[in-house]
Formats: C-alpha cells, structure tokens, sequence
C-alpha cells in the first residue's frame, strides 16, 4: 500500500485529534479540550524525545495507539515530521485502506485523539526534538504496538 503525504491542516485531521499551533501575536491559547484521559488513576506524563531524520520512501509495518490516553506531540527544535493516522477497523486494529499520511511543518505540533492508531514518531530532514504528554498509569495498554501489512509513504 502507498500513501502520498498531504500538508497537515486543521480540518484534514480533524477526525483524527488536533493540530497545534502557537499563537503568532503575543497572547495565550488554551488546547485542554483536546486532552483525554480515560482512567481516573492515570498520571500525568511529560516526556522528551530525540529523534533521527529517516529518508522517504518511507517503509513500514508498525502502527500505535493508546486506547485510554491522548498523546501531544510538540516540536521543540524539529524539521518536517511524520504525522500518519488511521481509523479503528472492524477487528479493532487500524484500518490502513483509510489511512492518511500528512507531513508537519516545524511549528506544528499535534494531539493524537485516545484510540487513534498513529506511526511512531518519524522525522525528516534533521534530528529533531519534541515534548510529548500523555496519562499513564504503568499497564500494558499505556502503549499497544502492532504489525501491519508493509506500507510505503512517498512525497506528493
């Protein structure tokens, strides 16, 4: 399967979580409605990741969700990155005919609704840095990780 990266916007990922975007006068935005946190004993995580720049053609197998949890990707000092989605199938894995592929610019950030399948963090061009949010509370399903067929995932 190949999917073609699109730019992020707002409404594209909508069905998916939210796009970050920091203000560009001075002021203040609130993003907590995008936060989810399903279990009442869940804490709080605040964690930062390094990562190193892949090529495109992009391949892979693996896909992510957290099914109790929101997850806030904001870039710190970053490139273009990776943000892929897709939606729940009918046997509860991700269902990669619809799967979207769309490529952030470096001031955007994103928050992966809970339950929403999603590729592990992958950047482009540099080595690239970014705070991540999340509740867990140490289970297994804190983090679910699973195989899928190969994809591809190519510029336009």
């Amino acid at each position: 399967m190949r999917l073609t990266l699109e730019p992020l916007t707002a409404e594209g990922f909508a069905p998916f979580g939210e796009v970050l975007t920091a203000l560009a006068e001075p002021g203040r935005v609130y993003i907590e409605a995008a936060l989810a946190n399903r279990r009442e004993h869940a804490k709080p995580s605040l964690s930062f990741s390094t990562k190193l720049p892949a090529t495109l053609p992009l391949n892979s197998t693996t896909m992510e969700r957290h099914r109790h949890s929101s997850q806030s990707f904001v870039p710190m000092d970053a490139g273009r990155w990776l943000v892929l989605v897709a939606p729940n199938g009918a046997d509860g894995g991700p269902e990669m005919a619809k799967a979207r592929a769309f490529l952030a610019r470096p001031d955007q950030g994103v928050t992966y609704g809970a339950d929403v399948w999603h590729h592990p963090s992958t950047v482009f061009d540099q080595t690239a840095r970014f705070a991540i949010v999340m509740w867990k509370d140490g289970g297994s399903e804190d983090d679910e990780f699973i195989q899928v067929a190969p994809f591809i995932v190519t510029e336009a």
